[in-house]
């Protein structure tokens, strides 16, 4: 009987407790801590910003007590030296959302960080960032702050919407109107595959009437107010990054038609201006297998960098949207989409010729231009 009353008294004991933590049972937990430490980079160091894609920043700091806050949420804030983070001038997650105690930060978002803490192009400036952690609404700042001293890119704090090439060496010529516009592939970054005239000037411009800014070229920068020459004659891929201030010149020597079966280029596509070029009147024999007629295609492109004085390397434009099904009357234009590679191969990535064009003069044309995706056709 003592025994059934132990078991009875442990029973109701039990089911207190479960009632208990029931009463609280979906309640949220508010508890918040503060982070104590930061790790990474040291306090002061400085950072000489790049241009590079792959250009980062590591920031670490230790994890929250979980014991006295529960799981945090993390978000890294950046502010002026005489901020007090109240109104920081960026705020961002850490990584995996927010759960992780660091993040990864390039170059190109420091120097766009830096630009809002009112450091200058080419300057050096010194910014504080610290960590908050948070859950739902609240959030508290940890208790240290760190500084970081910076040397801003050569960008531009009022970036172009749109720009052209102008001037003698152009194109378009002088004439305003002609002026070739450059494709925005991402803000505030342009390209073109433009032809240039050496020894004489040319300009970019963010219009093509009235007065519009004018910018040049100098020592692998973007510069305001003048003009730049090139000194050899060619076609070239320009790039200009108004964020960086950052450019490059790549001379293109060659596209040519690459026909799969044979692993070889049957033709090449010269260059008919505006970022255009066409091969007229060329004819391609499909290629006889034992499973049928071959006629997988790509392009090639051979380039020189720094200019035109590096040495001469083989790209290839190759379909942006993967297909192995020959193309009809119907097809969408997103079939003939291109893509640049770095990575050469015989097979993949290629297209297929319609068999109309099995042994018939055609015109085989790659349009790099502003307004449309870079793309391609054949027509009779």
């Amino acid at each position: 009987m003592k025994t059934i009353w132990i078991n009875l008294a442990f029973i109701a004991s039990l089911v207190f407790a479960l009632v208990s933590c029931n009463d609280t049972m979906g309640d949220t937990d508010s508890r918040l801590a503060d982070v104590k430490s930061l790790i990474e980079p040291t306090n002061g160091k400085s950072v000489a910003l790049e241009a590079s894609a792959s250009a980062t920043v590591y920031f670490e700091w230790e994890y929250a007590n979980a014991g006295e806050g529960g799981t945090s949420v993390y978000q890294i804030a950046f502010d002026k030296t005489d901020g007090d983070f109240s109104n920081p001038v960026y705020m961002t997650v850490s990584d995996n959302n927010g759960f992780y105690n660091h993040v990864t930060i390039t170059h190109k978002l420091l120097n766009k960080i830096a630009g809002m803490a009112g450091i200058n192009p080419s300057e050096t400036g010194t910014l504080k960032w610290t960590v908050f952690s948070s859950k739902g609404m609240k959030a508290v700042k940890a208790g240290q702050e760190n500084t970081i001293t910076v040397t801003r890119l050569a960008g531009f704090a009022d970036i172009p919407i749109d720009v052209y090439v102008t001037g003698e060496a152009s194109e378009g010529g002088t004439d305003l109107s002609k002026a070739h516009k450059m494709k925005a592939v991402a803000s505030g970054e342009f390209e073109v595959y433009t032809k240039l005239a050496a020894g004489k000037s040319y300009s970019f411009v963010d219009g093509i009437s009235g007065s519009p800014r004018q910018f040049y070229t100098s020592d692998g920068l973007v510069k305001e107010d003048g003009t730049s020459t090139i000194a050899t004659d060619g076609v070239y891929k320009i790039t200009l990054d108004f964020n960086t201030g950052a450019c490059t010149y790549t001379l293109v020597t060659r596209i040519g038609f690459y026909f799969c079966p044979d692993g070889a280029i049957l033709f090449d596509l010269p260059y008919a201006g505006y970022g255009v070029f066409k091969a007229t009147g060329k004819t391609v024999t499909f290629k006889q297998e034992t499973w049928g007629r071959d006629e997988r295609y790509k392009f090639r492109m051979f380039v020189k960098e720094n200019g035109g004085t590096g040495e001469e390397k083989e790209l290839e434009w190759a379909t942006l949207n993967q297909t192995d099904s020959r193309p009809t009357a119907s097809s969408p234009e997103s079939y003939y989409y291109l893509q640049l590679l770095t990575n050469l191969s015989q097979w993949d990535n290629k297209w297929k010729l319609m068999g109309d064009f099995d042994g018939v003069p055609a015109d085989y044309t790659i349009y790099l231009t502003a307004d449309q995706p870079y793309t391609h056709t054949i027509t009779k």
